[in-house]
């Protein structure tokens, strides 16, 4: 088992709309796979539904009705992404505080990149 802060969040909800999470030391279990896989689809479905939004926004005069269910499912799409860049974003690696001791000077990007 995972500790707390390593439980993977999954790209959907319970029954009661509350977080899923899974809790494992495999990454490549069953669970994980599918969760991988829903993310894909809901990431290549919001790269779709952008395109959609392009067009449909692109016209003279778009119907309010075409609008309203455009906006209905930009707002589901992105959910779903927001959903997934937590998720992953929880499982990136936690860097190395001990070589972040010389303060911000670290992060800073050099001079020449505002010339």
């Amino acid at each position: 088992m995972t500790a707390r802060n390593e439980l993977r969040l999954l790209p959907w909800t319970g029954p009661d709309g509350k977080p899923c999470y899974l809790s494992t030391d495999s990454r490549g279990g069953y669970v994980s796979r599918l969760a991988d896989n829903i993310e894909a689809v809901q990431l290549g479905s919001a790269a779709e539904l952008l395109g959609h939004a392009s067009e449909i926004l692109g016209k003279e005069e778009a119907e309010p009705e075409e609008l309203r269910l455009l906006a209905t499912d930009l707002t589901g799409a992105l959910r779903a992404a927001l959903r997934v860049a937590t998720s992953r974003g929880h499982r990136l690696p936690t860097p190395d505080l001990a070589a972040c001791e010389g303060g911000d000077e670290g992060r800073r990007p050099p001079a020449a990149a505002f010339g």
